[in-house]
């Protein structure tokens, strides 16, 4: 069991990169330093982008659990 949560949290880990990276940016910040700022606003938010954050919280909240369930089992002893 606890070397299936190392390796969902290997995953997990992985797959936030993967959906932050994949962000548009919002505005000021450092992607307006990469071209992101050249945007205008005339886009709304799309189905994609709500997708994409639903899939960034689900993988976040998996990932802290991961974390959590790790260190509960680091705690007792059961590694």
């Amino acid at each position: 069991m606890y070397l299936a949560l190392q390796i969902i949290l290997a995953i997990t880990c992985l797959l936030l990169v993967l959906f932050v990276l994949l962000h548009k940016g919002k505005g000021g910040g450092l992607s307006s330093l990469f071209g992101g700022g050249m945007q205008s606003n005339l886009s709304g938010s799309t189905v994609v982008e709500k997708n994409l954050d639903r899939l960034t919280l689900i993988t976040a909240i998996v990932w802290i659990a991961t974390i959590i369930l790790l260190g509960v089992f680091h705690a007792f002893g059961w590694n």
